[in-house]
Formats: C-alpha cells, structure tokens, sequence
C-alpha cells in the first residue's frame, strides 16, 4: 500500500515523527511490531518500529533519524504526499502478560518504541517503570506520552544534564539498589545500550527481551538477511522475532552482520546529500572527475 503523510516533523535533533495514513495496519498493530517502508521508487526497504496507531483515525506512527539515504529521502517528504510502499504489521507481536514489575528502556528510536509497550503492560495491570536514555537532556522526547501510562520514568543522560549521570544499565543498578523487585524487562534502541542492559539484568535472574534492530530486506523471512544467533540457533529477525531474550542472543554477531556495510553506506549518504544540496551535478561533480565519484 502507498501511505500518505500526515504528519512529517523534527522533535528533537534527527529525530523525526511521522504520521502516516495506513488504516489496515491501524487496525491490524499490536505492541512490538515493525513496518517496512520504501520512500521511493529508488530506494530502499527500511523496517520501522511501530511506536503508535490510531484504529480510528486510521493512522500509524514511526520515529526515526536521516542516517542514510533512504531516510533523508524519507525527510524532503511532506504532508499529503505518499511514500512509495508501506507493508505491516510485521513480525511477532510482543507477549504482554502481567508480570508484576515490568522494567522498559528505551533510547534513540527506542523512546517512541516503549510507549505502546508501556501502555499495554500497564493495560494488563503491570506496575511499568521507564528509562529514558539520550546523551543530553535535549534529546529526550516522547516522555510526556510514557509519563500517561507508566508509574515511573527515570531519565538518564551521559552529560548529567538532566536525571540520573549516565545510562539505562547503570539505572538498573539504581533500582537494584533501592530495592526493587524486578520482574521482567525489555528493551529497545540502539544495540549497545540493549546490549549493557541485558548483561546489566543477567546477574540478577531478570527475565530479559530486546527488540533487535537487524538489516532486513524482504521482512517475510525468504532473504535470510536479518538472521541472528540466538542461543545458539539461527532465528530471522523478521519472522521469528523482532522480540528475544537478551540474555541468549550473541551481540558479537549482532555487531558484526550490522557494521557489514557502514562505509558503503556513509559513502553513499554524503554523495546523495551533496547531490540534494547542489553540490554536485546529476552527471557527475563540479569540483572533481565523474571517474572519482
């Protein structure tokens, strides 16, 4: 399906929200699942966390950041245009259960991702406690959405700008520390931070799910591009998660399938960007030889 823009717009430094209307994935979205987007005719097939929707208005919500070409083609896009292919939901819904305690961290994308997790813990009579991670206290966004449903939000900032000095896993130290009885966590965002949670809940026996991120083409489990190493098993982001437990996941494969082709694409994005700005001509550069570009 195409969506239309609703809503395209910048709540913090590269972060973006947006709106789209898609009233069959509305309708169909559960906590944890992702859509794959593409901005256009060109580009490429990106997953998306869902990190919110509206059955009735028939609309979907996304954050995400221009960290390649496809999302800063994603950003020139405005209100009443249509990205050009929109698939969802995808992959296996989150199991919300009531636990007890539910411990949420989220960081970069992950602050929109926590919150239709958050709303659905506590639906289900959870008591939900949020960390919010960024590396400055202006970076922090979404909160006011996680504070309607949470119980606590605890906000962590490696500068010390604004809450606890630091990140989610020494948060979860904190709490520890304090006392208190932690009955299941997940988290989303960046892999390092999912990373240093999940080693951070491990000593203490706290059943533990990350939401991986992995590259992913097709997002129907027939390309084999997101597999990741699960306790020792081979298992497809796409289909049999994105959702699985942090404490059995190798993060050193996780690592080295996502850092695969980092070079390509910075190479890529600047060249594009340039492009976009006037740099450089369709044909070639302005300042240097075709063969060069």
């Amino acid at each position: 399906m195409k969506g239309t823009i609703v809503i395209n717009e910048q709540v913090v430094p590269n972060v973006k929200r947006l709106v789209l209307e898609a009233p069959a994935i509305a309708r169909r979205a559960k906590p944890g699942q992702f859509v794959i987007l593409i901005p256009d005719a060109e580009g490429e097939r990106i997953p998306f966390t869902l990190s919110d929707w509206d059955a009735s208005e028939g609309t979907i919500t996304i954050f995400y950041l221009e960290a390649g070409v496809s999302t800063m083609k994603l950003t020139r896009l405005k209100p009443g245009e249509a990205v050009h292919t929109l698939v969802g939901p995808l992959g296996k819904p989150t199991e919300i259960e009531k636990f007890g305690t539910v411990l949420l961290g989220g960081g970069c994308y992950g602050l929109g991702g926590i919150y239709p997790l958050a709303r659905a813990f506590k639906e289900k009579g959870n008591k939900v406690i949020a960390l919010l991670e960024a590396r400055t206290s202006y970076l922090i966004y979404n909160e006011d959405k996680i504070r309607e449903v949470a119980d606590e939000v605890i906000i962590a900032t490696a500068d010390g700008s604004r809450g606890v000095r630091g990140h989610v896993w020494e948060s979860i130290k904190i709490l520890e520390e304090r006392g208190e009885n932690i009955d299941h966590a997940h988290f989303v965002g960046c892999t390092y931070m999912m990373m240093t949670s999940s080693n951070a809940t491990e000593p203490a026996g706290i059943p533990t799910v990350v939401s991986l991120n992995s590259l992913m083409v097709d997002g129907t489990g027939m390309c084999g591009c997101c597999r990741v190493l699960v306790g020792g098993e081979t298992k497809f982001s796409c289909v049999d998660g994105p959702d699985f437990d942090g404490h059995l996941v190798d993060w050193g494969n996780v690592f080295a399938r996502a850092g695969a082709y980092v070079a390509e694409e910075n190479l890529a994005y600047q060249f594009h960007q340039s492009r976009a700005d006037g740099a450089i001509k369709e044909d070639g550069c302005k300042n240097c030889s075709k063969e060069a570009v």
